[in-house]
């Protein structure tokens, strides 16, 4: 067994007085982890395994008190995975010898499916199905074939399915938990008769908030120091559902009204990124200190921890791995009043980093530039600190172990 390495007491307390609204059923699941902390099997099933969704299976897995394998899939073509991904995962389980104590999915999995194909050897494992995002209440692109053709819907079917299969739900965010609930139900009522209203309540019965665990004492190692006009730090996909039109548009009316910054866009692009950012290669060019993918995670760290200002346009974000990577680098967050944006920061930060619409960001960027003295001195890392494995790791095991 791996060493603990806090005490329970610090553990409470670090709960506490970093996140105040701790549950008393979370206390009441980390005493009970504490007299029954044993070793479980648990098999970790990912059919998309990259990006976030790799992050979070590896970094659970190296930091966990408990055995956990990894029955994995490479991270592309996620259509065919929500499809046919369960097939191929059900055979490698069942030509393996693995005897989990507990099956732990990700939405990209048909849980269903897999579960239906794997019966002889599942049928008394109990299941807990992770939500890192859902196809209900994400927003299509409007150019996506499936949207034009209306065949959509089938892919949130299978999360709404495999959520009704699984003997537990557990969802990033508050956010992301309701969005679910509220979705699933319009689903249902899309169809034309025994359209089953009541599994709505089952799924919620069964349902809990789990915030991702993330590596952010990696980014201690890479800590720089930046001097020069404030920089403005976009370090999200290039992608619709960031919405960087206006973003960029933002910095548009800042560079048009004389409002000295630099500005460096990080994040990973695809082949058809918005064109928005070709637009603004070339409007900003004179602002920008970098511009595309870092290859290497020191370089992204480093900008992380020059950047002083992360303005957040998103219409679509279950939780915010990018935005609480940021705030640990004490980036100063602006932030919608919408999604999970205001469950990630304290109520009494809100008015000054929550905003309402489009012009309120204006301001509030604005003024972040004209006090960057000011906003240099902040301490912004508390706010993310919590989510660090060395402290998640503990709660999901101890979540983890009630459910055997």
């Amino acid at each position: 067994m791996k060493p603990i390495g806090k005490t329970f007491l610090d553990l409470l307390n670090k709960f506490i007085i970093s996140k105040k609204n701790i549950s008393i059923e979370m206390i009441k699941i980390l005493l009970l982890f504490k007299l029954i902390h044993n070793n479980m099997n648990i098999l970790l099933i990912e059919p998309y395994f990259t990006g976030s969704h790799k992050s979070w299976a590896e970094g659970y897995k190296a930091n966990s008190q408990h055995d956990v394998q990894i029955l994995k899939m490479k991270g592309q073509f996620w259509k065919w995975r929500m499809h046919g991904g369960a097939v191929t995962l059900s055979r490698l389980f069942n030509q393996s010898d693995i005897t989990p104590d507990l099956i732990l999915a990700t939405d990209m999995l048909d849980l269903t499916t897999f579960l239906s194909l794997t019966r002889k050897r599942t049928s008394l494992i109990p299941t807990a199905i992770y939500f890192h995002e859902n196809q209900l209440s994400y927003p299509w692109s409007p150019t996506d074939r499936d949207v034009q053709q209306n065949r959509n819907k089938h892919y949130g079917f299978i999360n709404y399915s495999s959520a009704l299969t699984a003997d537990h739900v557990l969802f990033n965010s508050c956010y992301h938990q309701n969005s679910f609930i509220e979705e699933s139900e319009k689903l249902l009522k899309h169809f034309p008769d025994n359209n089953e209203l009541k599994s709505i309540k089952i799924i919620k019965d069964k349902s809990s908030v789990l915030p991702l665990g993330l590596d952010l004492h990696g980014f201690d190692a890479h800590k720089t120091n930046y001097i020069g006009p404030p920089l403005i730090l976009w370090n999200h996909r290039w992608e619709y559902d960031k919405n960087p039109e206006c973003f960029f548009r933002s910095l548009f009316n800042l560079d048009k009204n004389g409002v000295d910054f630099k500005l460096a866009v990080l994040g990973e692009n695809f082949k058809t990124s918005p064109s928005i950012f070709d637009e603004a290669k070339i409007k900003l060019k004179d602002k920008i200190v970098h511009f595309g993918y870092c290859e290497e995670f020191y370089e992204y760290a480093q900008w992380l921890w020059k950047a002083d200002i992360l303005p957040v346009t998103s219409i679509q974000d279950f939780f915010g791995i990018s935005i609480m990577e940021a705030v640990y680098c004490n980036t100063y967050p602006l932030l919608p009043n919408r999604l999970t944006y205001p469950e990630l920061l304290p109520i009494d930060m809100h008015e000054d980093h929550i905003y309402e619409n489009n012009e309120d960001l204006y301001e509030k960027l604005n003024e972040c530039i004209s006090d960057i003295g000011e906003i240099r001195k902040k301490k912004m890392c508390f706010i993310a600190e919590k989510y660090d494995w060395s402290t998640m790791a503990t709660v999901y095991d101890a979540l983890f172990s009630s459910f055997i």
